[in-house]
């Protein structure tokens, strides 16, 4: 049975192709090029309900709780610092969000602010997810017991199905695509 971490891992391999497609969309604006809003709507709605929702949700109500009861601490630890990040990214995510509907309404004077927000964020979840994979996950290996991983694994189970048993698959397929059809080799993240 797979390790609940390795999960949120698989999680941050998908997120980041999902940010791979932002980051060419967000070369193609500051080029000059137009992006299909529809685009920007579906990466948008990619975050909003696979980072944010399927992923960040399974950290914040399973993941960090069990690393407190296991003496991780919540203020002065990581977990203080990744939550702060989620907020973080959520407050722009709506900016993101204003930027795109503002942009999708023909409104040219907004795609400066959606370059910039676009690589606010992008920043911040890649840098995110390198603290998560190389700092929060090891120390969880370190501390929690079988027990307290299969409680995870049976609460990651118990979110994925809240949400639907396809959504997993349909979000990774989103990103794939996306990645597919939008990132830049050069493109800078």
């Amino acid at each position: 049975m797979i390790n609940p971490l390795e999960i949120l891992s698989n999680e941050h391999r998908t997120i980041e192709r999902g940010l791979r497609a932002l980051g060419g969309l967000c070369v193609r604006l500051e080029q000059g090029e137009k992006v299909p809003p529809e685009v920007l709507a579906q990466l948008l709605d990619f975050i909003r309900t696979f980072a944010d929702r399927f992923h960040h949700a399974k950290e914040e109500a399973l993941l960090f709780p069990a690393l407190e009861e296991h003496g991780v601490p919540r203020v002065g630890g990581p977990i203080g610092v990744m939550l702060c990040e989620h907020e973080t990214a959520r407050q722009l995510v709506a900016e993101l969000a204003r930027a795109v509907e503002a942009y999708s309404q023909g409104e040219a004077q907004v795609i400066q602010s959606l370059i910039e927000t676009t690589r606010h964020y992008l920043d911040l979840l890649s840098a995110h997810i390198h603290k998560e994979d190389n700092v929060l996950f090891p120390i969880a290996k370190g501390v929690l017991t079988v027990s307290a991983l299969a409680s995870l694994r049976e609460g990651f189970a118990q979110v994925e199905a809240e949400l639907g048993a396809t959504q997993r698959e349909k979000y990774e397929q989103i990103a794939a695509e996306l990645e597919t059809t939008w990132s830049v080799p050069s493109a800078k993240r």
